[in-house]
């Protein structure tokens, strides 16, 4: 069965719209370990977080405590830089997922630069696998990115599916969807665990857990989305039934 990891970094995002600078009231709401419990009631796999360099929504202090309350395991997104490679071995996730990161991007746009940064994301990489913890990469479907991942000793790929979630017309989503199964058989044949994820919502994930091979999905904005209309329960568990069923 397909894993559904759960991004809770956009509960993060409407407490930081007032409260940012008072995280200890008790006014500081929503929660986000209650966020993490309800999704997993609600079937998630994993819970995926990401502390970014400017700190927009999760903070370290979210994830320590998400991981005490939660005995689900952590998908913990970082860029590769010293600093968040510094946290994260203090925090010791499960895995870790190295993006990219900009400071002007609204989401992460686009994958990692595997074949331009190999030598930071090997270091990092060997330094996270050392201390137990699996590595994955978030790249664009290309060839060449996915193979150097399988170069430098990366657990997984995570595959960029925003060019294929955004595609206005039928036919360019058919056109970005074959890209996404061309690069889920490289993935495989590199023996490398397939992960898929960004921009994907409950119109269009049902296609894509289709394709073979695919392990686990990462979503985050279209259940958080959809949660405020129906609750996040029920969102993780509308969205784990589309995956577990393609």
């Amino acid at each position: 069965m397909l894993k559904l990891g759960v991004n809770i970094d956009h509960v993060s995002t409407l407490r930081q719209a007032r409260y940012a600078t008072m995280l200890d009231s008790p006014n500081a709401e929503p929660d986000i370990v209650a966020a993490a419990l309800a999704a997993r009631t609600g079937g998630a796999d994993s819970i995926t977080m990401h502390v970014r360099g400017d700190r927009r929504h999760v903070q370290e202090e979210d994830v320590s405590r998400v991981k005490k309350a939660c005995d689900l395991p952590i998908n913990f997104e970082i860029a590769s830089t010293a600093e968040m490679l510094e946290i994260a071995l203090r925090l010791a996730p499960d895995f870790v997922c190295l993006v990219p990161e900009n400071r002007q991007e609204i989401t992460t746009e686009g994958g990692l630069d595997v074949t331009g940064q190999h030598d930071r994301v090997s270091d990092a990489c060997q330094r996270l696998q050392q201390a137990g913890i699996e590595v994955s990469l978030f790249v664009d479907p290309v060839d060449e990115q996915i193979e150097a991942a399988a170069r430098l000793g990366a657990d997984a790929v995570e595959l960029h599916t925003g060019a294929y979630a955004d595609a206005v017309t039928d036919e360019a989503a058919d056109r970005e969807f074959d890209v996404l199964t061309a690069a889920a058989k490289t993935t495989r044949q590199a023996g490398l665990v397939l992960h898929m994820g960004h921009g994907l919502t409950y119109r269009n994930v049902r296609r894509v857990a289709a394709i073979e091979g695919v392990c686990e999905f990462n979503i985050g904005h279209s259940i958080v989305a959809r949660a405020v209309l129906v609750g996040l329960e029920r969102a993780v568990r509308e969205m784990k039934t589309l995956v577990s069923n393609p």
